[in-house]
């Protein structure tokens, strides 16, 4: 009997942990965890999509007007200010897959060149960088994301796993005024995809998050982060009626996570839900391109207009989604979605700081991605080929 007891109580703890082996595997899969990123860089690049089929002729190759001169020289006086090995470590082709490897949470390894190994003056030209291609709101929020990342690793005193500096550059091609290139930006809570051809720019999959979201003693005491995105998001949901609440929520509980686009959902399925831009007043509308606004607003100035210009095009096919609660103080989860831009906004749960197993307003994530093949500018890319070196869509599966 006591043997069988025993037998019982392991085949019991075997269940138990076969239980929770399941359970991380699943949080995985709906998080871009590790599982769901070595599925998901096997399959051939898509982009987000309503229902697996790309709509095409979105993103024509043509001349924007916008200069994009500044940052290939800043791209390349980083590059030349690198000595042998950090530029072999940094440098990777244009189509190579490292643009699909980024990953927004902080127990990961990462390629390319870390500040952390920077000099002085090479994490100042690399800062030269990211001022020439983002706008100044856009450059002074990725810093305060580094702050924070410090302060965290000041609240936690885990030093080896967050920390300001503790974010890495890549370089895809060569800085070129004709042929396609670009940057990336990775590390924890802070994600840029830079592309470039000629004088258009695609700056997705964006990714800016933070936990705590500011900071209220220590070195960076006075930083905080995602205020705009957060108020923003929460006045267009003040703003609707309670017919089109009907259609805009989803769901009035949040109990955990709901961002779906982050890490390793390069080919996200996802249909569109809520309201339609249709079911708008004109006020309503200008609040959604506020909304909007202030993700694309992370680029320069020019090529955010363009982008802009853009997004109103397609305003009456934007949907407007929000989970949770509509209180001053509740947390919440909205998404805008139209054929040329995917946004996330996700009060989330602790994972750096100790709190209840509940969302909150102290870790938030943030996203904005280019449906229909465009992020990583794929689908410039691949017309680029078709139309210059005579390859189709194949050479830019991945």
């Amino acid at each position: 009997m006591k043997d069988r007891r025993i037998i019982l109580g392991v085949f019991a703890l075997l269940l138990a942990l076969a239980a929770l082996n399941d359970n991380a595997f699943t949080q995985n899969q709906r998080g871009g965890g590790p599982n769901r990123g070595q599925a998901s860089l096997s399959e051939p690049f898509k982009g987000v999509t309503t229902d697996g089929n790309v709509v095409t002729g979105l993103f024509p190759v043509r001349s924007s007007g916008v200069s994009t001169e500044p940052v290939r020289k800043a791209a390349a006086a980083f590059l030349a200010a690198l000595d042998e090995k950090q530029r072999q470590a940094a440098t990777f082709p244009m189509d190579d897959l490292e643009w699909r490897k980024w990953n927004n949470v902080h127990r990961y390894v990462r390629q390319g060149v870390g500040f952390d190994s920077m000099t002085e003056n090479q994490r100042e030209l690399a800062f030269s960088m990211l001022r020439a291609g983002l706008s100044a709101r856009g450059l002074k929020q990725t810093r305060d994301v580094m702050k924070l990342n410090g302060t965290l690793a000041e609240m936690t005193q885990k030093f080896d796993e967050y920390g300001e500096w503790l974010y890495w550059i890549t370089v895809m091609g060569e800085p070129s005024a004709t042929q396609p290139w670009g940057w990336q930006l990775d590390g924890h809570h802070l994600v840029i995809n830079y592309f470039v051809l000629g004088d258009q720019v695609v700056m997705t999959p964006t990714f800016m998050g933070s936990e705590p979201i500011r900071a209220d003693t220590g070195k960076f005491a006075g930083t905080a982060v995602l205020g705009e995105e957060e108020k923003k998001g929460a006045a267009l949901m003040a703003s609707l009626s309670e017919a089109q609440r009907q259609k805009a929520v989803l769901e009035t509980s949040k109990p955990g996570n709901n961002a779906l686009a982050q890490a390793f959902r390069d080919n996200l399925v996802l249909d569109y839900a809520g309201l339609p831009g249709t079911e708008l007043t004109a006020d309503q509308k200008q609040l959604l391109l506020d909304v909007i606004g202030v993700y694309v607003g992370y680029m320069e100035d020019g090529h955010a207009r363009l982008k802009m210009e853009e997004v109103r095009q397609h305003l009456d096919k934007t949907c407007f989604a929000w989970i949770g609660g509509t209180g001053p103080d509740d947390v919440f989860y909205y998404r805008v979605q139209s054929p040329v831009v995917l946004i996330e906004f996700d009060h989330q749960l602790p994972v750096g700081l100790p709190g209840p197993r509940v969302p909150g307003r102290l870790h938030i994530h943030s996203l904005i991605r280019t449906p229909n093949g465009n992020d990583y500018g794929k689908d410039l890319l691949r017309q680029h080929y078709e139309r210059s070196h005579g390859l189709g869509a194949v050479r830019n599966a991945d």
